[in-house]
């Protein structure tokens, strides 16, 4: 496959299908959360997009390398997130699941790009 922007590349593609999950995921949270969890939730989904295009095509490879390893990061912080709204009785375990396993569809191939961006 051809590469010429960010939008091309297959992480960033899940990384966005994850941010829409997240807003649909956290729309029935309760009214009170909203600039809370919730908000924490959406900042992270969409941390993970955003840093993933931030500074593709443009700076140098340790920059891109950085921003790439923030999106990780925001993936973790996610993650937690989710385990907390659990824990909270804001969602089911079943959805947890289904959120963890869209963070694993991220977490794999952008970590596979960093491993070949840092070899």
């Amino acid at each position: 496959m051809n590469i010429k922007t960010y939008q091309d590349l297959v992480v960033w593609q899940k990384a966005r299908i994850l941010a829409k999950a997240v807003y649909e995921h956290t729309a029935s949270f309760p009214a009170d959360e909203r600039f809370t969890l919730t908000s924490q939730m959406r900042r992270a989904s969409i941390g993970v997009v955003s840093n993933i295009a931030e500074d593709y095509g443009r700076g140098s490879q340790q920059d891109y390398l950085r921003f790439l390893r923030v999106a990780r990061g925001s993936l973790y912080e996610l993650e937690s997130q989710c385990i907390i709204a659990a824990d909270l009785g804001y969602t089911a375990e079943t959805a947890v699941t289904t959120m963890f396993r869209f963070i694993d569809d991220v977490a794999r191939p952008l970590s596979g790009l960093v491993r070949s961006l840092e070899a």
